[in-house]
């Protein structure tokens, strides 16, 4: 089903830059701060290129999308990128430290060293109907308009898609261990502390037992649904144009990064939901509404003191109730965190006539679908707006909203275990937006791929 190809990827020149200088979080992750410290970092940091920074001389009729190609165009040309030589799949190692150790955040395993496993090549771009690859979460059509015009000015593809595939077997992984075995061409560490690993594997033998292996794999895409369908929509313009068809040309490929869900090291945060400016909102009142369908303990606290036992407790009481039935935890800055558990005699067929089997178990998905719809009159549209509705990774960081006045209460949630994510992605079904966040992020710049 999935064709996985090496492909000759171009990469910084150790000689003219340190890849610590150059290489970014993915393009929106990167905050106006970050921003400014890329900038500053190096003249050659992929910032320039995923931004278009603008430059003395430039004309008056440029943009970011035309700076961004000749920036490319001349860094080529100055061999600050050099295209690897021979065609290659490229093991991608990340070791890194959970975060949330010792913090509001930390649900699971905060603190765990992992390291996480997988590999770069390029892909074919396939629709969604043809039963290869697979989304997980709605895309928005502001995000996807500005990749597709960076893609159509610099045709290169700078950020990697992070794409899931199932084998218990492992026989990919057990030859990422091997190639593992020499000296990384590339190594760095993040902003994050996070320390990424690269090493090309160039073997015709291991190459094309990789690719018989993920011959038979449907993939699911774990980050990147915008940047995948911008390379949809990019290779139909490409097929409209065309004189003929091409199944090979360049643009009927994406570079993508590929991890088995069969093995340790994926980590999936959870995304806490932060409320604010609901009319005429009361906690008692919305407790009281719940209650057909909830039952609620509250974990209160008088002081500082017993506010940490009051988390310990709430904390692991989440963590071990959402295991067998959708837990929701709320604060609302009234001392006390509350834990939400649905009734098991709760009637979701009704309440959820719309909504899969599979779905209707997910915290998640209840809590969109029935407490900020249903209860809070916080609809599918605010939320794709991000109207009355933020986002947090870090728990301490949503109580403090609460704390300091900024939202009426917030929403706290145990993360969604990748083989659900799976599940769900590969019955066709989506999930809301920012459900799942798959730590750490896949840098940009490690490799690009350039079409042509």
């Amino acid at each position: 089903m999935a064709e996985i190809v090496p492909f000759r990827a171009y990469r910084y020149n150790p000689e003219r830059v340190e890849l610590f200088q150059a290489v970014t979080q993915p393009y929106d992750k990167i905050t106006p701060d970050m921003q400014e410290k890329y900038y500053a970092a190096s003249p050659f940091n992929l910032i320039a290129v995923e931004k278009g920074k603008a430059r003395p001389e430039d004309s008056p009729t440029d943009n970011v999308y035309t700076r961004a190609a000749s920036t490319l165009e001349e860094w080529i040309a100055a061999g600050v990128l050099l295209r690897d030589s021979v065609p290659a799949v490229y093991a991608y190692f990340q070791e890194y430290i959970v975060p949330g150790s010792g913090s509001p955040g930390a649900f699971s395993a905060g603190g765990a060293r992992r390291t996480r496993k997988g590999f770069i090549a390029v892909g074919r771009v396939e629709d969604y109907s043809a039963g290869v690859i697979f989304r997980h979460e709605q895309t928005l059509a502001g995000p996807k308009a500005d990749r597709l015009e960076l893609l159509r000015h610099t045709r290169t593809h700078t950020g990697q898609l992070f794409m899931l595939y199932t084998d218990p077997a492992r026989r990919v992984d057990a030859l990422l261990d091997g190639a593992a075995q020499a000296k990384p061409v590339g190594e760095v560490r993040d902003e994050y502390g996070v320390v990424h690993k690269l090493w090309p594997i160039t073997d015709a033998e291991t190459l094309a037992t990789i690719a018989r292996a993920m011959a038979d794999q449907r993939l699911v895409i774990a980050d990147g649904h915008h940047r995948y369908e911008t390379a949809l929509a990019y290779r139909n313009e490409c097929r409209a144009r065309a004189a003929s068809a091409d199944r090979n040309a360049p643009h009927e490929f994406a570079m993508m990064t590929l991890f088995n869900t069969d093995v340790e090291g994926l980590t999936i945060l959870p995304t806490h939901r932060v409320i604010a400016g609901v009319a005429d909102f009361s906690f008692a009142k919305f407790c009281a509404e719940l209650q057909p369908i909830f039952e609620w303990r509250a974990y209160r606290f008088a002081n500082a003191k017993e506010r940490d036992r009051s988390w310990k407790k709430f904390r692991a009481d989440l963590e071990t109730n959402g295991e067998t039935r959708p837990t929701i935890g709320i604060y609302a800055g009234d001392g006390a965190f509350h834990l939400f558990l649905l009734r098991s005699g709760a009637n979701l067929d009704a309440l959820l006539p719309g909504v899969s089997p599979a779905q209707r178990r997910l915290d998640v998905v209840l809590l969109h679908r029935l407490i900020l719809e249903r209860w809070l009159g916080i609809t599918a549209d605010a939320v794709t707006r991000e109207r009355n509705l933020a986002y947090e990774r870090e728990a301490d960081a949503a109580i403090a909203a609460v704390e300091s006045g900024r939202a009426q209460l917030c929403c706290l949630l145990n993360a969604i275990p990748v083989g659900r994510v799976a599940e769900i992605a590969l019955a066709g079904e989506v999930l809301p937006q920012k459900s799942t966040d798959f730590y750490p992020k896949l840098l940009s710049g490690l490799t690009l791929y350039r079409l042509e």
